[in-house]
């Protein structure tokens, strides 16, 4: 284990932390860069052994995996100094924007270039789960019905079952389990995230639990997770302003899921966004420190390759039926239009996901200060 100085762990991990735009892929583009590329503090097989280890597991990966790389180099101490300075840049800027853009008397532009980047948000989301679609469709290749019948299940989960769609994950990966077992592939390893029980911490920390333990796949499959809490019964926020808050998460640097402190602070103010986000972080930590050691026998486990190869095509399928159902939720006739030109940019003009929002956004303020119907 390299002998990196804690301050060196503090420096580089709160760079990529400020400088992370883009999501996972930059994340891991960048971890990998700085500890396998340049400084050579782990080889490239343990940096793609802990990447695939961290796609297998509920929750983040790219938080996961920038956890992994700093226990790698200290320790415990290095761990838990390297995922807060990830973290913490994102997080705060996203609290920022929350106070300003979630707030009742928000200037007219601040609230039109929500509206603006709000209505791209839902094609983004489509974007998410239609890149991840190949890639998923190859590894199920053995099983192409439990593939179709797992991500039609994600799908009506997200637009029909509101909260209970992590049960929908879950089942659908212990059917993946038992095709495994039933395959006669070896033995059941004890497997598979327990359902915390909702009256324990309340609402808002059941949501971000959510959030955190039990989101299989990572990025917007968060969104079906948090929406119907936070728009349904509770009714943190409204509908366009949970569009304002994905469209913040996907903005700001860091992982996405600080998403979750744009809902917490809505719901409570800063201690909300503060109770979010501490919750739906913690897990991460806890499974990193607790399986660092193991994460190659995670990685060639059939029964945590079989729960993923059931749950991975329903979280996709969730993406997709959230994604229908944030456009079903768009008022005004312009908010359509730049769906669609957002659509057009994502999957046709291959562009990024950052510059999007961020030109939805100006072009919603644009129209908001020129007379276009934003509330």
């Amino acid at each position: 284990m390299p002998d990196v100085e804690l301050s060196r762990i503090a420096r580089e991990w709160t760079r990529i932390g400020c400088l992370g735009f883009g999501g996972p892929p930059t994340h891991i583009a960048m971890l990998r860069a700085l500890c396998v590329e340049r400084e050579h503090w782990l080889e490239p097989v343990v940096f793609e052994d802990a990447l695939a280890a961290c796609n297998l597991m509920p929750g983040p990966a790219s938080t996961q995996l920038a956890i992994y790389c700093a226990w790698r180099l200290r320790g415990a101490r290095g761990a838990l100094l390297g995922g807060l300075c990830f973290i913490l840049p994102g997080l705060s800027l996203v609290i920022a924007l929350s106070a300003l853009f979630l707030a009742s008397g928000a200037p007219l532009w601040v609230r039109a270039a929500g509206a603006g980047a709000g209505a791209a948000v839902p094609a983004v989301a489509f974007n998410a789960g239609a890149t991840l679609v190949p890639d998923s469709w190859r590894r199920g290749h053995a099983h192409r019905m439990l593939w179709l019948a797992a991500f039609s299940a994600g799908v009506l989960g997200a637009l029909l079952l509101g909260p209970e769609l992590v049960l929908v994950l879950i089942a659908v990966g212990f059917a993946g389990v038992l095709m495994t077992r039933a395959a006669g592939e070896g033995r059941l390893a004890a497997i598979g995230p327990a359902i915390a029980g909702k009256s324990f911490l309340g609402p808002l920390a059941w949501t971000a639990f959510k959030v955190g333990a039990l989101a299989f796949g990572g990025g917007f499959v968060i969104v079906p997770l948090m929406r119907s809490d936070a728009v349904g019964p509770h009714h943190w926020m409204t509908s366009a302003q949970f569009l304002d808050a994905v469209a913040l998460g996907q903005i700001t640097p860091g992982p996405v899921v600080q998403t979750v402190a744009a809902v917490g602070y809505a719901a409570s103010g800063l201690g909300g966004a503060l109770l979010a986000a501490s919750i739906a972080f913690a897990p991460s930590f806890v499974i990193v420190l607790g399986f660092a050691g193991r994460f190659e026998q995670i990685k060639r486990n059939p029964y945590v390759q079989g729960f993923l190869g059931g749950a991975g095509p329903a979280a996709i399928g969730a993406i997709v039926g959230v994604a229908a159902l944030l456009a079903s939720e768009l008022r005004h006739g312009w908010q359509v239009a730049m769906l669609v030109l957002a659509l057009g940019a994502l999957l046709l003009g291959r562009r990024g996901v950052v510059p999007v929002l961020i030109v939805s956004g100006l072009i919603g303020a644009v129209l908001g200060l020129a007379g276009a119907a934003v509330g």
